[in-house]
Parts: structure tokens; C-alpha cells; sequence
């Protein structure tokens, strides 16, 4: 079962209340998807803590319901 973008958009503010948060679905499949995410919570950490900070959130997805997820992320810019 494929997992939509808006629940994808939700886990992610669930955990990161201050998120900007873009999905595009990449391939129309549910499967495959492309994900901004900007947060002020993330400044001060180094990429990889962001990343895995936005993998907490879905909550174990990855692999299951969302099979691939292309993810750019970064506190605002001043």
C-alpha cells in the first residue's frame, strides 16, 4: 500500500512542529517521493542529523509503505 504525500507532510510536523515541509511524488506511484524540509530546530546540526531527525518521524516507513524518499533539508536562511 502506497502512503500519500499529506501523511508524509503530517508525521514530519508531528515531530518537527517548526517544519517547512515540500513533497513531490516523483514517479505518480505513491512510492517514490521528493521531500524539502526546512526547519529552524534543525540549525546547528549537521546534515545527517537532520536527515535522521525527519527519518524519526515517519515512524519506520521507509522501505515499507514509502519506498524511496529524496530528501533535502536545512534550517532557514537569515
Amino acid at each position: 500500500m502506497a502512503m500519500d504525500a499529506r501523511e508524509i507532510e503530517q508525521l514530519i510536523k508531528a515531530r518537527i512542529p517548526d517544519a517547512e515541509v515540500t513533497i513531490r511524488d516523483l514517479a505518480g506511484d505513491g512510492d517514490h517521493y521528493a521531500a524539502t524540509v526546512i526547519a529552524e530546530s534543525f540549525r546547528g546540526k549537521s546534515r545527517v542529523q537532520q536527515h535522521q531527525m525527519v527519518y524519526e518521524a515517519l515512524k519506520g516507513q521507509m522501505g515499507g509503505q514509502l519506498h524511496a524518499l529524496a530528501l533535502q533539508t536545512s534550517p532557514p536562511q537569515r
